[in-house]
């Protein structure tokens, strides 16, 4: 099979059809997404398309492989955290050369979200700031959100059971209560 160019990653991610299934997705959609894309993203997690590091939107659209792509393809799966890092370094490196600027509204939240997905709080502080210089401000309530939820524990509580690790007694009363975020 011939390996995708990054404008399909982002002709399907930015289509009027997928736009809906950003944040609401379906069993179908990612089951599409895998049969379609996880070749890509294989490519992507070995550094095969470290190429698409040239361009702003190629940028973007390795960073949509790198962090997007896998919480949808490998849903309840600790692979779907296992190209974060990578997805991080690459839209640092985009932010860095001013292309986060080149891009419209939708890209910029796609570009930083890697850093509202760290579990550390210089990635948390990271996000706040990128989305409150952008003035993405629904994105920057979500990303103080998931700062908060970092200060709080210093990780993500709901990924405990996904990635094998011990809830301690005030995660496990959080993830019963009303404030818990489970995405």
């Amino acid at each position: 099979m011939m390996m995708a160019e990054y404008r399909e990653v982002l002709d399907l991610w930015f289509s009027e059809a997928v736009r809906p299934l950003w944040f609401r997705s379906t069993p179908e959609f990612d089951a599409r997404l895998r049969d379609r894309f996880l070749h890509v993203w294989e490519a992507a997690a070995r550094g095969d398309l470290d190429h698409w590091r040239g361009s702003p939107e190629g940028a973007l659209a390795l960073v949509i492989v790198l962090d997007q792509f896998p919480l949808n393809m490998f849903r309840g799966e600790a692979r779907s955290f296992s190209t974060e890092a990578m997805s991080r370094e690459v839209a640092e490196q985009a932010i860095d050369k001013g292309w986060d600027r080149e891009l419209d509204a939708a890209g910029k939240a796609f570009l930083y979200l890697p850093f509202m997905h760290g579990e550390s709080l210089a990635d948390q502080e990271r996000s706040v700031q990128l989305f409150r210089d952008a003035g993405l401000a629904d994105n920057l309530r979500w990303a103080e959100h998931h700062r908060d939820i970092i200060h709080r524990f210093g990780r993500f509580p709901h990924r405990n059971a996904v990635l094998g690790r011990e809830n301690t007694p005030e995660e496990s009363a959080w993830l019963r209560s009303e404030e818990a975020f489970l995405g």
